[in-house]
């Protein structure tokens, strides 16, 4: 009968907290798929009503070890897998250590790419860049919070730079700072991650999600602890209001209409950045 609940389950990592991004499959006897879903913020989940018999159900989850049981569905389709917990893969690297990290702009980058002509990229970069990262257990839970100075920009041609700092496209003068703000973070795989945030630019505040790689972390040369990162997203200028669009030729613009955004990223354990 439509909308009568399945099976059901709890999941769970071993420190308790829900795997909100786990997927419960159920096959018969056979191998036959019965149900796929995926776990919901809590770590719940709940299928339709399934065959009665004698079912498995595989529990997996990016960055940890699948756990499969064996459940009896009654007559009215219901069944339990009851609480599910999931413990870690073998991660490549070891997680950065909880506590404050800052952005090191001496060390990082950001790089964006235009489409120029149909043809080319146009590649940019923003040397003013600050931030701050505070990592938590679970890593899930930690935040990112930088700026950018948008009037940094540099793409080695100052009458192309003064352009881009025009009302044509960032208009520095309005609007100085480019802001990000973290809002969920989830685990892919052992070191690779999904980093949504808030962009503030131009004035205009989207969602974007960043393919985010952890790469390591390690002492430097200079006494401190150093964490890396590498992300990657694209952003479309109309969504943050700039449309700038000179045609060079019927339907090829100057500028295209999406970029690329690659960051390099290395954070310092600790409140401030040290005197080197």
């Amino acid at each position: 009968m439509p909308g009568r609940h399945g099976l059901r389950g709890l999941i769970r990592t071993a420190g308790g907290w829900p795997v909100e991004h786990a997927v419960l499959t159920v096959t018969d006897l056979t191998g036959r798929q019965l149900a796929r879903v995926p776990a919901d913020g809590r770590g719940e989940v709940t299928t339709e009503a399934l065959p009665p018999g004698v079912c498995t159900a595989v529990v997996t989850a990016a960055g940890h070890l699948p756990v499969a049981r064996t459940a009896r569905v009654a007559g009215d389709g219901s069944a339990s897998i009851g609480e599910v917990t999931l413990e870690p893969e073998e991660e490549s690297v070891e997680p950065p250590a909880p506590g404050p990290w800052v952005i090191d702009p001496a060390h990082s980058s950001i790089l964006v790419t235009a489409r120029h002509l149909g043809i080319a990229g146009i590649k940019a970069r923003f040397p003013g860049l600050s931030g701050r990262i505070v990592v938590e257990r679970p890593v899930e839970h930690s935040s990112v919070r930088a700026e950018i100075d948008a009037a940094s920009i540099d793409t080695g041609i100052k009458t192309r730079d003064d352009h881009l700092r025009s009302p044509d496209f960032l208009d520095v003068g309005t609007y100085p700072v480019i802001g990000f703000t973290s809002t969920r973070l989830h685990r892919r795989g052992a070191d690779t991650w999904s980093l949504h945030g808030e962009l503030n630019l131009h004035g205009r505040r989207r969602e974007i999600e960043l393919d985010l790689h952890y790469g390591g972390c390690g002492p430097d040369p200079w006494g401190g602890l150093r964490a890396a990162f590498d992300a990657e997203t694209r952003l479309r200028r109309d969504d943050f209001a700039i449309d700038y669009n000179a045609l060079v030729s019927a339907g090829v613009a100057a500028i295209g209409t999406t970029v690329k955004v690659e960051l390099d990223i290395q954070a310092l354990a600790g409140e401030e950045l040290p005197e080197i």
